[in-house]
């Protein structure tokens, strides 16, 4: 490929926000090489699909894509990256109709390596030893929707034992709050985008590591940045992705309730509500900490959404340790649960962990916490009925409708207006 100039480009993203940012600016380095963007599900000269480690059939995603891919248009390049191209490049490069797979260190240098990449050749692997990834590459979506995700760290310097992150990522870096603040500015300045959504691997731990060389950036925090942040205008609010509770500060508690522009709304991975085998997941708090900060959250803002991520069926847990889960998520106020199905991964210390849940007891386990998710988020929403919230009703039309989310993330759907696009709007729910 030795012009690129009209060639067209298709994109699909498995994963985190963090990946859809990412995507989005591989996207606009591939446009600014001359390359057209295309849908997924059009005819392009490139395919890049996006990997995550996370979901438990990542290789099964993977194939059925490229399968895809090649009954419609069998001459096309095909790039995998992301996660799972970092953990295991060798088992991607030998499915059929790979042509190139690009390792943590590589993906933001796709257009140079397009320019030598042809049809037919060995599917090339442009991998590398994680502890080499040392760089930050900011990345945030744009055009995509009224939500901006923008990527301000990335790694993991926990090892949590079920996680494959750090493997995949490697090690806390971020960029520093100067360059991000410049960034924010650009997004105000463009015009379309009214939200940001903070992204990263482990927010809390902003300003640390490797990617933060610059002298300047010596002594800061996650915290500072939510401070900057809030001074900037042009941006109407900011949202954070997910934190981990113990980085969680109080004074970041109350400095949301006090903010103009920070959202009533965090996410807040707890992953077993059971002391026991939250030490063997090597996590770095207990449950008392945990319902601490919902607490402190609820008695500053009572209307704030709180997100839970929590793993079931890990190695060890027996019913008395998901009970202790069940009942602690139930008395909490909390608002919506993410529930994971335990997966094994390689390399991981849980293999190591026994005994094993049998899966028929991991799925059992997995549809009791989403119906528990349900009933939560029910009777949050109910709380709130007849209340006037302000929404961000999203820019893109479904089926002559429209959506939003209220400042503590409550979704509302309405018939579409071309006068509430990218608008807030007070709302009565």
């Amino acid at each position: 490929m030795e012009q690129v100039q009209n060639k067209t480009v298709a994109f699909h993203t498995l994963g985190c926000k963090l990946n859809f940012s990412e995507t989005s600016t591989l996207s606009r380095l591939l446009e600014k090489e001359g390359f057209d963007r295309r849908d997924f599900d059009q005819q392009a000269d490139v395919y890049v699909i996006n990997t995550c480690s996370v979901t438990d059939n990542a290789d099964k995603e993977c194939r059925h894509l490229v399968r895809r891919i090649q009954r419609r248009n069998p001459e096309s390049l095909v790039v995998i990256t992301g996660c799972y191209a970092q953990l295991k490049p060798e088992a991607i490069a030998a499915i059929p109709g790979v042509d190139l797979v690009l390792g943590a260190a590589e993906k933001f240098n796709i257009a140079q390596h397009l320019k030598e990449l042809s049809k037919g050749d060995p599917a090339r692997i442009c991998s590398c030893d994680i502890e080499e990834v040392t760089g930050f590459h900011p990345s945030f979506s744009l055009n995509d929707r009224t939500r901006t995700f923008l990527k301000v760290q990335d790694g993991c310097d926990y090892n949590c034992s079920f996680c494959t992150i750090p493997m995949a990522r490697g090690k806390s870096r971020s960029d520093t709050i100067a360059r991000t603040v410049e960034n924010v500015r650009q997004l105000a300045a463009a015009g379309n985008t009214r939200e940001i959504v903070l992204t990263g691997v482990n927010l809390g731990d902003f300003g640390k590591g490797p990617g933060t060389s610059d002298p300047s950036s010596k002594g800061e925090d996650f915290f500072g940045l939510m401070k900057e942040l809030d001074t900037v205008d042009g941006i109407d609010r900011y949202r954070i992705s997910s934190i981990e509770p113990n980085l969680l500060s109080p004074e970041m508690i109350e400095w949301v309730a006090a903010s103009r522009k920070f959202m009533p709304h965090f996410h807040i991975p707890l992953q077993s509500g059971s002391d026991r085998i939250l030490r063997l997941m090597r996590r770095r708090y207990k449950r008392d900490l945990y319902a601490s900060r919902v607490q402190l959250i609820k008695s500053l803002m009572p209307h704030c959404a709180i997100g839970v991520d929590v793993i079931v069926g890990f190695p060890g847990e027996a019913e008395d340790h998901f009970k202790e889960t069940f009942e602690f998520l139930h008395e909490l106020d909390i608002s919506y649960l993410h529930v994971f199905t335990y997966s094994e991964r390689d390399h991981t210390k849980a293999l190591e962990i026994k005994p094993v849940v049998p899966m028929e007891v991991r799925n059992q386990r997995n549809k009791l916490l989403r119906n528990l998710s349900w009933q939560k988020m029910q009777y949050f929403i109910r709380q709130h009925e007849g209340q006037t919230r302000k929404v961000l009703l999203e820019g893109h039309v479904k089926t002559s409708m429209m959506e939003g989310y209220t400042d503590n993330y409550i979704k509302v759907t309405t018939p579409y207006r071309e006068e509430w696009v990218n608008r807030v709007i007070d709302w009565k729910l």
